[in-house]
Formats: structure tokens, sequence, C-alpha cells
């Protein structure tokens, strides 16, 4: 679905991305990890398009997308919730969420209602402003806004970050069902070790701006934490 090849960017003179080859299989729900500062949320803003890498390819089902602008990218079905959420606070709910429709791929005029399916408090708090909200239902809010686009490829920049238990235990459950019941692809950055072992299959770790191991969930072991996660 997503390939990465030889991806390099520079900020300056620091050289943030080496090289960089991922793979996200289809259907699957891939989680890139590693300590603070290695590139993660980088390497997301090349994918997305709000970074032009300084050489290397972003291909996603089969097109090279390299040099396609942001509003392109999410128009071919990749919806992507960034890391602190960045709904606008001033908005209503369903403002926030009326955003993505004009980007979707189905142009639809109205919010699919697999969004309020999914999130019940976003139907019940429609006229408030996204700023009222309680960071839990913010994070609902910018997941709920990135799904508006039906997407085929859903890219969560650490969606658990400063949320109550019982929601990430909620947000958990969801992607689960985004993967299992309506075949959707997701990329995962995530820090919190319970989380990814209940969500995904696969992982790549970077170190240094490079993706030093990648694979089956199941080679996530002690070693790799110890060597690339613990801080």
């Amino acid at each position: 679905m997503l390939r990465i090849e030889r991806l390099n960017q520079y900020y300056d003179e620091s050289h943030i991305l080496r090289d960089v080859d991922l793979e996200v299989a289809r259907g699957r729900c891939t989680c890139l990890m590693g300590r603070n500062g290695v590139g993660k949320t980088t390497l997301l803003g090349c994918i997305m398009g709000l970074l032009r890498p300084a050489s290397g390819s972003v291909v996603y089902n089969g097109t090279d997308i390299t040099g396609l602008a942001a509003e392109r990218r999410a128009g071919l079905g990749i919806g992507y919730v960034p890391q602190g959420r960045q709904i606008f606070s001033g908005l209503t709910v369903r403002e926030n969420l009326e955003i993505g429709l004009a980007t979707g791929r189905s142009k639809k005029r109205r919010i699919p209602e697999i969004v309020f399916e999914l999130f019940p408090v976003l139907a019940d708090m429609l006229n408030r402003r996204g700023g009222d909200l309680s960071g839990g239902q913010q994070q609902q809010l910018a997941i709920g806004r990135a799904l508006v686009l039906e997407p085929g490829l859903l890219i969560l920049d650490e969606p658990t970050e400063g949320i109550q238990p019982n929601i990430v235990q909620e947000i958990g459950a969801i992607i689960t069902r985004l993967i299992t019941e309506m075949g959707m692809t997701v990329l995962l950055v995530e820090q919190k070790l319970r989380f990814v072992r209940a969500v995904a299959d696969r992982f790549a770790i970077m170190d240094r701006g490079a993706i030093r191991v990648h694979g089956d969930l199941e080679r996530l072991d002690d070693d790799l934490v110890r060597r690339y996660l613990t801080v």
C-alpha cells in the first residue's frame, strides 16, 4: 500500500532522515517506533507532503506521490492525525469535521455516519467549540476528522499522548475495528508498548534517522526495547 525508498531529509546542516526504507502492508497496522528526536514525525511530514524530501520516493498504491501537494494526497485516500491533534479550537465540532469533506475522495456533502458510530460523543457535541472539549474528546475529533476522508490509509502520530486510560482503550478498539471490519491500513507512531502490542501486527524502529529493524510484532523482544526504545 505504502512504500518509502531511500528517503533523505535535512534541517539546515543536520541530516535528519538517512536512506529510509519502509513498507506499510495493506490491511495491517504498522507501528513506527523510536526515541524522541530520531525523525519519526519528519518522516510522516514527508509522507503527507508537508515536507519535501531531499531525495528518495514515496509510493502509494503503486503511484509515486513524492511531488504531490498535501491536499492531493488526502484526496487519494490518506488520512492524517498529527501529534498534538491540531484541531481548530475556535470552530465547532461540526465545522472541524466538515473541513475534511472538501478533500475527501467521494466529495460527499455530509459527514459519514461511521464517524458518529465510532465516536458517539461527537454527535452529542456537534455545536460545541473544539477548544471546549477534553483532551480525549479532542483526540476523538481529530481521528473523526481524518475518517471523514474515508481513507484507505490512516496515519496516527502519538494518538495516546496525554489521553486518559479509558479513551486510550477506546482508540485501540477503534483502530482494530477499522482494520478488521473496514479493511483500512494504519501507520501508527506510538511509544506505549502495551498499546502497540494490542493494536499493531508489524513494527519498524528508527534510530538516528534510519530504520534499524523491522518485521512482525513477535520480533519486538526485550533486547530490541532496551537497545532502541528505553530512555
